[in-house]
């Protein structure tokens, strides 16, 4: 960070007459359990007050605002055998990002502890959550009113609005932010002013100037050149990970994505697309050289990871693994949706912001399709179905591929049944022998083959008759909800 931008902080915090709740002078006090409060109480504060950023200050007094310097090093405090910076930023939940800075002002040595505002939720030190009150650190529990703002605030504060880097003057925008790619998907010309450019962004939320210039976490997960210049986001890179045989006992190679979502995204399905099996004929649906898994499928399941995932799980981002005979995409979040009705019920996100711009840029849709690709687009390659988890935090699609029939154990006949029965219901039809017959490739004289998975299915509750008084031969069948 450059010294002109502390200083200027610095001097500016010092000149301000007001009083200010995101501001601690401090001369020596290095105590750790200390740092540590004053950071969950600047960082809530801070989201109370709507700035990015609180400072904790070292070698100004407080009363006095009289520049004195100080001994604090913070490279050399530890807490038993533990570097100070690490054992803050594992006594803080949620994950709240700060630095040290160190700079000389007058002939004296000063460091600054720059912290984020809380994001999501109150920021906790050891369980316990802080805020400031006038000069005073105090429990925010004690102080019901200004936890109940602080959580409105976070409600009506989303994801893609927060800061995700504030930077020193509106040129550093060009560098960071791939302001090209954004006019291409747009499918518009770039302009040459570039203080067009920079409307632009901050009409579409990219970018912020509110006293400071600031990057939004929606400008910084579309568009930055390289996410590891945004720290509190960089974990958020989607992963392929390309495994040799069937287990996770032998990775060949791993590839971590270093653009925007939006920017980067055609590169990333190209990769992927690139590292999957070819198959040679099966059936009459694959031609020869056809990817092991529907190139539409693949996309849609790896932009509704990306556009759907839970931001406030930190740590942890997209993941593409792809196997000898499957390929899995897992997000972090659980889905607001509930599994089984992924087909039929009305699209939701988490990230409406960041699915609204998406959307305007070609990479997803409006309505909520994509699943209804994806099962279209195994069925039409006659893969199994695709299997979806809930995990602790997670949410995992797996692409099977191919496998004939007797080749497929109950269950995996019983889900694409259950899946091809929803298909049908969203497109104002239902499943009957014909098209499941249809669906697994079956000829007509198999029927009682088809017969014999859809009692099954029926059996295991994943579907039901539209009139059980119907002959069997033409009954028809929807999903158990329907």
């Amino acid at each position: 960070m450059k010294t002109n931008y502390l200083e200027n902080i610095i001097r500016q915090k010092i000149s301000s007459q007001d009083e200010d709740n995101v501001t601690e002078f401090k001369v020596d006090n290095t105590n750790p359990e200390f740092i540590g409060e004053y950071i969950s109480a600047l960082s809530n504060s801070a989201a109370l007050k709507n700035v990015s950023q609180a400072f904790l200050i070292w070698g100004v007094e407080n009363g006095t605002k009289e520049i004195v310097g100080t001994n604090f090093y913070p490279a050399s405090v530890k807490k038993g055998n533990e570097e100070l910076e690490s054992w803050l930023a594992h006594s803080l939940s949620p994950r709240v990002s700060f630095e040290f800075h160190e700079i000389e002002l007058e002939g004296k040595r000063v460091v600054t502890l720059l912290i984020d505002k809380a994001a999501y939720q109150p920021i906790k030190f050891k369980g316990e959550e802080y805020i400031r009150i006038g000069s005073y650190k105090k429990k925010l529990k004690d102080y019901p009113e200004k936890e109940k703002r602080l959580w409105s605030m976070f409600s009506n504060n989303p994801f893609e609005y927060q800061v995700a880097k504030v930077i020193n003057n509106k040129e550093e925008i060009f560098s960071l932010l791939d302001y090209e790619s954004y006019y291409r998907l747009l499918g518009q010309t770039v302009p040459e002013n570039k203080n067009l450019i920079i409307e632009n962004f901050i009409s579409d939320k990219l970018v912020k100037n509110e006293g400071n210039w600031e990057i939004t976490n929606l400008g910084a997960m579309l568009f930055a050149n390289q996410l590891v210049d945004f720290e509190k986001l960089s974990r958020k890179a989607t992963r392929v990970i390309i495994y040799k045989g069937k287990g996770k006992t032998a990775p060949q190679h791993e590839q971590l994505g270093c653009k925007g979502y939006a920017s980067g995204f055609e590169g990333l399905i190209q990769y992927v697309n690139n590292q999957l099996p070819v198959n040679e004929v099966i059936g009459v649906a694959l031609r020869k050289n056809a990817r092991m898994y529907p190139e539409l499928a693949v996309r849609e399941l790896i932009v509704n990871a990306l556009i759907h995932q839970d931001f406030a799980i930190t740590g942890t981002g997209p993941t593409i693994e792809i196997f000898e005979n499957r390929m899995e995409i897992t997000n972090p979040g659980i889905p607001l949706i509930q599994v089984d009705r992924f087909l039929d019920s009305p699209p939701r996100s988490r990230n409406e912001v960041l699915a609204s711009l998406m959307r305007r840029m070609g990479i997803c849709e409006e309505r909520g399709s994509g699943i209804d690709k994806v099962v279209a687009g195994t069925e039409e390659y006659q893969l199994p179905a695709p299997l979806i988890r809930l995990y602790e935090e997670h949410l995992k699609v797996t692409l099977f591929a191919h496998k004939s029939l007797n080749d497929m154990t109950s269950e995996e006949k019983v889900q694409a049944t259950y899946m091809h029965a929803c298909l049908k219901y969203v497109e104002q039809d239902a499943l009957s022998n014909q098209t499941l017959r249809e669906r697994f490739g079956l000829s007509d004289a198999k029927n009682s083959v088809a017969s014999r998975i859809i009692k099954e299915a029926v059996v295991d509750g994943k579907i039901k008759a539209i009139d059980p008084n119907t002959s069997t031969r033409y009954m028809k069948y929807i999903p158990h909800w329907a």
